[in-house]
Formats: C-alpha cells, sequence, structure tokens
C-alpha cells in the first residue's frame, strides 16, 4: 500500500479506540450484570462518573437494558459499535473483507441480544468476534503503519479506560508499556510532552490516576 492519508489515518485511529470500548466495556459489563442484579445499594452510578457518562438511567433495571443497547444514548455500548462499523465500512479496501465482516457479525450479535432476556450468550459472541477482528488485524494485514495505528487507538484506549476505572498499578503498567511502542511506531503526529508524561506517571508510587487520564486523552488529538 502506498502513502497513508490524514483522513485515513483518522479512520483507523478511531476504529481502533472504539472496537476497544466495546470490548472493554462489555467485559466490565457482563462481569457486572448478575452483580448488579442482586446488589442492594445501586452502584451503576459509580460506573457513569468513573468514565464521565451521563447518569441519565432511572435504575439499575434501566441501565441494564439501556446501557448496552438503546441507541439513542450517545454513550451507549451499541452507539460506540455503531461508530467502530462507520469507521470499518470506509476502510474496506484498508482493512480488508475479513476484517470488516467481524465488526458487522458484531453488529447481529448485539441486536440478538438486545432481544434476550439473558444477553449475556450474545454478548459474549460480540467479544469473541472483537478479538477474532484484531486476529485478522494480525493475519491479514500487511502494511505495518496501518496495523500500529489501529493498534496505538486501541492501546490509548485501553490505558484510558483502564485508569478511569482505577484498575490495579500492575496491569496499567503492562498496558502503557504496550501503548508507547505502537504510538511511537505508528507514524501519526503526537504530542511528546503527554506521552513521556505517561511513561514517567505509571512509574509513581503513588499513581496519579487523574493525571494519567489527562495526558493519555492528549497523546493523539
Amino acid at each position: 500500500m502506498g502513502i497513508i492519508s490524514v483522513e485515513q489515518v483518522d479512520h483507523l485511529f478511531w476504529l481502533g479506540r472504539y472496537a476497544e470500548r466495546v470490548y472493554t466495556t462489555l467485559k466490565i459489563y457482563s462481569v457486572y450484570y448478575d452483580r448488579m442484579i442482586d446488589e442492594t445499594e445501586e452502584s451503576y452510578p459509580k460506573y457513569c462518573d468513573s468514565l464521565d457518562i451521563p447518569n441519565i438511567y432511572e435504575s439499575k433495571e434501566d441501565f441494564l437494558k439501556r446501557y448496552p443497547f438503546d441507541e439513542k444514548v450517545s454513550d451507549s455500548i451499541i452507539s460506540n459499535l455503531n461508530r467502530a462499523y462507520d469507521n470499518a465500512i470506509v476502510l474496506r479496501e484498508t482493512i480488508g473483507s475479513d476484517a470488516l465482516s467481524y465488526i458487522q457479525l458484531s453488529i447481529y450479535a448485539m441486536s440478538n441480544a438486545a432481544k434476550s432476556n439473558a444477553p449475556l450468550i450474545e454478548l459474549q459472541e460480540i467479544m469473541d468476534d472483537l478479538l477474532s477482528f484484531w486476529g485478522i488485524v494480525d493475519d491479514q494485514i500487511d502494511t505495518e503503519q496501518i496495523r500500529n495505528i489501529l493498534k496505538a487507538g486501541k492501546r490509548i484506549e485501553r490505558v484510558d479506560l483502564y485508569a478511569r476505572l482505577e484498575i490495579d498499578k500492575k496491569r496499567l503498567e503492562r498496558e502503557v508499556n504496550r501503548m508507547i511502542p505502537r504510538v511511537l511506531r505508528s507514524g501519526m503526529k503526537y504530542n511528546e510532552i503527554s506521552l513521556s508524561k505517561v511513561g514517567s506517571l505509571i512509574n509513581d508510587n503513588q499513581l496519579d490516576y487523574d493525571g494519567l487520564i489527562s495526558n493519555v486523552e492528549t497523546i493523539v488529538m
């Protein structure tokens, strides 16, 4: 492949981010689904606050139904999956039809999950489809820069989400150490100060989650 256009870079970066956002938020949702049903004290407001999304939900039951499946809510999981698809469809010639097909399959699985009274099986299918998408990226995309841009988006999104959810330092350190080389090899314009700051913050004994978030957000604008 020849020179990658600025528009393609943007679509690749955000495809990586949205695909990871869907995967990680679904993983968390699946873990807490049964716990939220049985809990006496509602925890979803804290979840919304952590991810900086509006708490528009009337109850935990409303959250469990609408957060994954309501396309009218811009921060819902389905809305982020649709954004991943919108970026993937314009990249069909760049990422290949096989990679695109797994994003499409995840859309179908989400539709089925929305109709189910016990959606966890279909939601697991979505996570499996997204893992298969990344497998196809590694196996069938020959251009290293394309893979690096996609994975830079993926890693930036994961570090951002993990920091917001205050995941333990060891796991965050691992993700930061995987993110930095991808950004450096991506060929994208990035904020050197923000990237360097993330690298130094993760080595502090007392992890500054807010500082990590603010700097991760400005690595690639």
